[in-house]
This record gives C-alpha cells, sequence and structure tokens, in this order.
C-alpha cells in the first residue's frame, strides 16, 4: 500500500511540474491574468495579472495518469472511479468556463451564482443516479458508532448539499498563495488512506490510487503557486478539488467526517455565513474581513505565516480524522 502511494504520488508530481513548466508561459500569453477584488488591491496588488486557470496543472496529470496506470493494468477502471472521475471532470469543466468567462471580460463576473448552481445540481442528479445503480443505498452511515438511517429520496438533496457546499468552500479558502492547494493536498491524503482502510468498498483501491496521483500533482502545482505565486488554480482547480473531496467522502460513507477532514474550509465558509448575516441585521462587520484568512491579515500577520499555521490547523484535524475513521 505505502509503495503504491509514494509511486502514485511520484509520478503524479513529476506530470505536474512538466506541465507547468509549459503551460504558465502559455497562460501569460494568452493573457490568462488573475483581476484582483478591489477590496486586496492595497494588500495583494502584486498579484494583478498572475495567470489563472493554473488548476489545469494538476487535473491534466491526474487523469492522465489515471488512464495510464488503468492501460497499463495497475488498477482497474471500477464503477466506483467512474463516479469519482465524473466528478473531478464535471466541475472542472464547470470551473474552467468560469475561469474563461472571467479572462475574457477582464472582470472577475464569470457565471451567475444561478448558472453555477444549475450546473451543479444536474451534476449532483446525475452523481446520484449513478450513485444509487451502483447498488449503494441512501444511508447516513456514521461507521465507528455502527449508526445507520435510510433517508431516501432526501440523500439525493444530501449529496448536492456536499458537492456544492465542499467545491465552493475550497473556492472560498482560494485567496492566499499556497492555501487552497496544501490544504486540499493534506485532504486528499487523509482521504487515500481512508480509501485504503475500506476493504467493503468495490474499487476502493482504484480511488485511493488516484487520491495519491492528485496529491503528487497538487504538490507538483505547489512548486509554483507558493508565494509568491507564478499561477493561481482558479474556479478551474477549487470547484473540482472541492466536489471531488465531497465525492470521496460519499463513496467511502465518511460524509460527516468531512467536517472535520476539511475544518479549516468549513471555518472559511462559516466565517463568510456570519458576516453576511451579521450585516444584514447589525449593518455592522463581524470581521475586519472574509473569508476569515483576510482577517488574519488585517490583524498583521504576513501571508505565508497565515498559510503555515492554516495548513498545520488542517494536519492536526485530518490525524484526528484518520484516527476516528481508520482506526476506531
Amino acid at each position: 500500500m505505502v509503495t503504491k502511494a509514494l509511486m502514485a504520488m511520484m509520478i503524479g508530481f513529476i506530470f505536474s511540474v512538466l506541465l507547468a513548466i509549459i503551460l504558465i508561459p502559455i497562460l501569460k500569453k494568452l493573457h490568462a491574468g488573475q483581476n484582483i477584488s478591489v477590496y486586496l488591491r492595497n494588500t495583494h496588488s502584486s498579484k494583478q495579472g498572475t495567470p489563472t486557470m493554473g488548476g489545469l496543472i494538476f487535473v491534466i496529470p491526474t487523469l492522465f495518469v489515471v488512464m495510464l496506470l488503468i492501460y497499463l493494468d495497475k488498477i482497474h477502471f471500477s464503477y466506483t472511479l467512474l463516479i469519482i472521475l465524473f466528478t473531478f471532470v464535471s466541475y472542472t469543466l464547470i470551473g474552467f468556463i468560469d475561469d474563461y468567462l472571467i479572462v475574457k471580460k477582464h472582470d472577475n463576473k464569470g457565471l451567475s451564482v444561478a448558472t453555477k448552481l444549475l450546473l451543479q445540481t444536474v451534476v449532483a442528479i446525475i452523481f446520484f443516479y449513478l450513485f444509487m445503480k451502483g447498488g449503494n443505498e441512501p444511508l447516513l452511515w456514521i461507521h465507528s458508532l455502527h449508526f445507520k438511517l435510510d433517508i431516501g429520496f432526501f440523500y439525493g438533496l444530501f449529496i448536492l448539499f456536499v458537492l456544492v457546499a465542499s467545491s465552493n468552500a475550497v473556492n472560498l479558502t482560494d485567496g492566499l498563495d499556497g492555501l487552497a492547494g496544501g490544504l486540499s493536498a493534506i485532504c486528499f491524503v487523509t482521504f487515500g488512506i481512508i480509501s485504503f482502510a475500506s476493504g467493503w468498498l468495490s474499487g476502493y483501491e482504484d480511488i485511493a490510487i488516484m487520491a495519491f496521483v492528485l496529491v503528487g500533482s497538487l504538490l507538483g502545482f505547489l512548486v509554483f503557486n507558493v508565494n509568491p505565486a507564478k499561477v493561481f488554480m482558479g474556479d478551474t482547480g477549487s470547484l473540482a478539488l472541492g466536489a471531488t473531496l465531497g465525492a470521496y467522502a460519499i463513496m467511502t460513507r465518511h460524509e460527516v467526517l468531512l467536517v472535520l477532514i476539511g475544518f479549516v474550509f468549513v471555518i472559511e465558509t462559516l466565517s463568510c455565513i456570519i458576516q453576511v448575516v451579521y450585516y444584514k441585521f447589525t449593518r455592522k462587520r463581524f470581521f475586519p474581513m472574509t473569508p476569515i484568512h483576510h482577517t488574519f491579515e488585517k490583524l498583521g500577520m504576513n501571508e505565508k505565516s497565515i498559510v503555515k499555521l492554516f495548513w498545520f490547523i488542517g494536519m492536526i484535524f485530518a490525524l484526528i480524522s484518520l484516527f476516528y475513521g481508520v482506526i476506531l
């Protein structure tokens, strides 16, 4: 297991770095630069014009390596892997369209919120269909407590919530160099280990290997994304990562544990919700700025220190999650 995981990570890393070396200059020539929000131009003005759509740097190698491993008969194209790949590709396409429109219009308005939600809902419906067709039951399942609750049709709504919430949580967190990429790598290592431990799941080794390929690809991306970033992942990457995390949680039946595994993503999202609700009722801000990583900036903490702190918190909760999800 360890050897397979390390090999998968190494191959993903190599292909990701090679693609980045080729793709970043192309993105620059195409003027696919990021437009920095007016609220951040005092602290992040130097990032204006940094190439975006960098999610392709880890999406393409992951897909290529997984297909190569299937062709070489190192892993199998199992039904479970099909569902994970479907989610990964679908949300990549939604994010790519959003990024393309932003770059084309030279502002931060891509797909409308309604259009994004519609596309995400369509993907969730197809996911639910594939999930149920695979013989899965619509259960809320807490392994360590031996708790199962059949919620029937409402599980489809639950899947929609998990996919949309997790994809947008990563998207909100993608505001500092290396933050979302590093946290995602930690989460996918966790789900890779959980997948290997899910022997009851058909195709568990296949999705575990894909998780570690993606981790390697993310590490290759981070070579160019840590401060000072030479490329941003954009919605192309953040939506794909978040939704795929949700897909892993659903397929391994660790939906509730996703809250712990992606704890920093949850906190980032909650900070935005609290800010909006509090402002609506009081016309005052609860935090100096959201998502909450910007509050730390407002308090005088530098970007690199914030990212390291959040990575550390992410690792702590990942370890807690592994103890709860694998050992117990």
